[in-house]
């Protein structure tokens, strides 16, 4: 079956980024701990599931997303600071620390903390890989239809679509 709207893609991959011009390994899923997910719903990035578009199991890929295709460029006004007193009686995080926030919808986010001091901690709300072109090489290792409670539920129950929830 070819990746397509709706089908459940397992895959392998190896993400690389770029620094001071060299290519640097960033993270892997391999084929014992495998990125599985419902294809053309929005869970990936477009531009990622663009590229693996009409791929069939034991197809191996290897394609560049730039900065914009992929998380963004970095919004330098995307900076804050957070009270201190925010984080009450709990010990102060460090720098480089990942804060799991939610804004006053309810929408859950990721911030790094950049700086601390007297007055409160100020993090970072850009994605982590924003302004940096990725780097995916991998292998399709298994394409089928999605069942029809992964598509009313709007993701994927396993491997073999059996899993538990």
């Amino acid at each position: 079956m070819n990746i397509q709207l709706n089908s459940v893609v397992a895959l392998t991959y190896d993400l690389y980024t770029k620094e001071n011009g060299e290519e640097v390994f960033v993270e892997q899923a391999n084929e014992e701990n495998p990125l599985v997910f419902l294809y053309g719903i929005g869970m990936m990035l477009p531009k990622f599931e663009e590229n693996l578009e009409g791929l069939v199991a034991g197809d191996t890929y290897d394609f560049h997303l730039v900065a914009i295709d992929a998380y963004g460029h970095k919004d330098e006004n995307a900076v804050t600071e957070l009270p201190l007193d925010m984080f009450g009686e709990m010990e102060k995080p460090a720098v480089d620390t990942i804060l799991p926030l939610q804004d006053n919808n309810g929408n859950q986010f990721k911030a790094r903390v950049t700086a601390i001091s007297e007055t409160g901690i100020t993090v970072d709300l850009n994605h982590p890989m924003a302004g940096q072109d990725l780097h995916f090489k991998g292998k399709i290792i298994g394409v089928r239809e999605a069942t029809k409670d992964e598509l009313a539920h709007g993701h994927v129950h396993g491997i073999d679509g059996h899993a538990g929830h």
